[in-house]
């Protein structure tokens, strides 16, 4: 060997400094953009790590919803809602079982109004309508227990809480596809 190959040494590694922390010094890349990103920013897919902005890309084009979905899913949902509490108010014990038939079957008629277009603000949205719907006659099943009510006022009180609870956990997994027992 001659000297000249023994004295040079190899060409040190590029230095990479994540785009968002520009003090870290990093080796992962955005499998989508090639950005440096450090582990704070990187985000694990099936696919390699991507950064955060690449990730709320790919979800925007899963956002279908137009803006008259929004009112449609609130005004089918809070009535709807409505209706199951009025229902739940004959049903007593049975509602344990019914509320959440009502919760899919609300969440089926908002899917079927909107045209089965979805969002993460559509169903938070159409939630709070659930939730809203259910209220009016939980509040009025609160008048006679402030008035020295009786036995019956907190039962009729638990069963549409009850109800509310049911019927906005039913709608929202069903809404949202999460599926429970995997």
């Amino acid at each position: 060997m001659t000297e000249e190959n023994t004295t040079r040494q190899a060409d040190p590694a590029p230095v990479f400094y994540c785009y968002n922390h520009p003090q870290r010094e990093t080796m992962l890349r955005c499998n989508r953009c090639e950005r440096p990103i450090c582990n704070e920013c990187a985000v694990l897919t099936p696919t390699g790590y991507r950064c955060k902005e690449c990730i709320r890309g790919q979800q925007k084009t899963f956002d279908t919803s137009r803006p008259l979905d929004f009112p449609l899913a609130v005004i089918v949902a809070g009535v709807l809602s409505f209706l199951g509490s009025f229902l739940a108010g004959f049903l007593w014990f049975f509602i344990l079982m019914a509320a959440p038939i009502v919760g899919v079957i609300i969440a089926e008629a908002v899917r079927w109004v909107v045209r089965r277009r979805r969002s993460k603000l559509l169903w938070q949205v159409a939630t709070a309508a659930v939730v809203v719907g259910s209220l009016p006659l939980l509040m009025v099943s609160l008048l006679p227990l402030l008035s020295g009510g009786s036995i019956g006022s907190i039962i009729g009180i638990v069963i549409r809480g009850l109800y509310t609870v049911l019927v906005t956990s039913s709608f929202y997994y069903r809404l949202t596809g999460i599926q429970l027992g995997r």
